[in-house]
């Protein structure tokens, strides 16, 4: 089939030619047909599969057959989405499908201020894509009212649900019309994904896979390297050094200082990067973004929060730098590569206390992922040793904690023994402004040697090795 063949308006035909789709996707050529029949449907498919034009082009083809006008601070189409990323990426493939008519789309989403987005929604919209929070928001300004929706829109719904978002959606849900055509997408289909759906979707809606749950696209090609947490950064650098053609890679981290960290070591080694997490500002999230798709930089370093908010196309890596927890992220991780047809590559690195995320990811997609080229590990500096000094630094001073308690309690037994303190009375100023008696030292202090650097991180240690006789005094 191909797209000439579905019965779109010549606008959208248009749009669709300019965009340069020819054939549509198995998702779009099974959802398209129903949705122009006004069904309800929910869709289960991978990132990348096309799922946004498969709602997308038949939202517009009917909103066109309608014939109706928007009225003033309302919508007639509701898409949400969890992130602001998805939600801009959205938007702009629907002004992209609508570029030949006069149907208006609208984004709306949180950390930048609300006074343009209210102004936007002043006139109507038809379109309204936006995030759960900012939404209620407005709502809740009187700047915008679902009174009037025609359609609903519940796309990545399991990132929803995994986000928090399950109150936000409910409330919004309670604010729609009873008459309305809903669609409902998600990557994986958990019990409280099915449960959510029951209550958003009119009864029987049309169902449709294109792909088994949760089964990473057959196209990408894994690795695995398990490597100890404090050579990653060096396996991750010498990778890139070694192989050019990693020209568009995409890096995930766990938390939002790993990611930072990554990227002082990659922009060490001369690696063009950037990092995008919930701690930088919209404006720098973008712009690291453009410059990404732009190829202005090589890599881009990413929490979860853009797991299914890049919408980048001829990403050439993947790379999980620390294994997700959730076994789901990781295939929302490794979709964004091998989009629109092409092969793609995901590499995942795996420390000793991760093994337990990767047996879950394993079971989760059925495969067991092969293990890389162990040569590289030869150009890696060798794992570090432990020594007494770099355990005490590492404890961050748990060590001397350990050692002052055995004193509290000695101390505080003490303490009980006293009679002045068996009723309850305090203990006379003099025994508080008493001297504790001074413990002879087995070592004379060397001449110049101050009080105040016996106390300095390793001086303790370095006494001990001292007196056990493992270096000389």
């Amino acid at each position: 089939m191909l797209f000439s063949e579905l019965p779109l308006a010549n606008p959208l035909q248009r749009a669709i030619r300019a965009v340069g789709y020819k054939q549509p996707t198995p998702i779009q050529e099974q959802s398209i047909p129903s949705l122009l029949e006004g069904k309800d449907l929910l869709g289960i498919a991978q990132t990348g599969t096309g799922k946004t034009a498969a709602f997308a082009l038949p939202i517009l083809q009917l909103l066109l057959d309608s014939g109706k006008f928007r009225a003033p601070k309302t919508c007639r189409a509701l898409i949400l989405l969890p992130t602001r990323e998805l939600a801009i990426q959205v938007a702009d493939c629907f002004k992209q499908y609508a570029q030949f008519t006069a149907i208006s789309t609208t984004c709306i989403f949180g950390g930048v201020g609300d006074a343009s987005q209210k102004n936007s929604l002043i006139r109507g919209v038809d379109v309204l894509v936006a995030t759960p929070g900012r939404l209620l928001d407005l709502i809740g300004q009187k700047a915008v009212s679902l009174k009037a929706l025609e359609f609903f829109v519940l796309d990545e719904a399991d990132r929803m649900l995994d986000m928090g978002f399950i109150h936000d959606i409910r409330k919004v849900v309670a604010l729609l019309p009873q008459k309305r055509q809903n669609l409902f997408f998600s990557a994986t289909m958990p019990d409280d994904i099915t449960k959510l759906a029951a209550t958003i979707l009119r009864p029987n809606p049309v169902r449709v896979e294109v792909a088994l749950q949760s089964t990473p696209i057959e196209r990408i090609r894994q690795e695995l390297y398990r490597i100890d947490k404090c050579r990653k950064g060096a396996l991750l650098k010498e990778l890139l050094l070694e192989h050019p053609e990693m020209k568009k890679v995409l890096v995930f981290s766990r938390t939002k200082h790993g990611a930072d960290k990554v990227t002082r070591v990659l922009e060490k080694a001369g690696v063009k990067c950037a990092a995008i997490h919930g701690n930088k500002s919209q404006t720098r999230r973008q712009e690291a973004l453009k410059n990404f798709k732009e190829e202005k930089i090589r890599v881009l370093v990413a929490t979860d929060i853009a797991a299914r908010g890049i919408d980048v196309d001829d990403v050439s890596h993947v790379f999980n730098y620390d294994l997700p927890d959730v076994p789901e992220t990781f295939v929302h991780r490794i979709g964004r590569t091998a989009r629109a047809g092409k092969d793609g590559i995901a590499i995942s690195f795996c420390a000793p206390d991760e093994e337990q995320d990767l047996r879950a990811i394993e079971k989760l997609t059925k495969i067991k992922i092969p293990e890389g080229d162990k040569a590289i590990f030869e150009k890696l500096p060798p794992p570090q040793k432990e020594t007494p000094e770099s355990e005490m630094r590492n404890a961050r001073g748990r060590f001397h904690q350990q050692s002052r308690q055995p004193k509290k309690e000695a101390r505080s037994s003490k303490n009980e023994a006293r009679p002045e303190n068996r009723g309850g009375s305090s203990p006379p100023k003099k025994a508080l402004n008493q001297p504790a008696p001074q413990q002879k030292s087995e070592q004379p202090p060397k001449p110049g040697h101050h009080k105040r650097h016996r106390n300095r991180p390793g001086s303790r240690a370095r006494r001990r090795m001292r007196e056990s006789g493992d270096i000389p005094n």
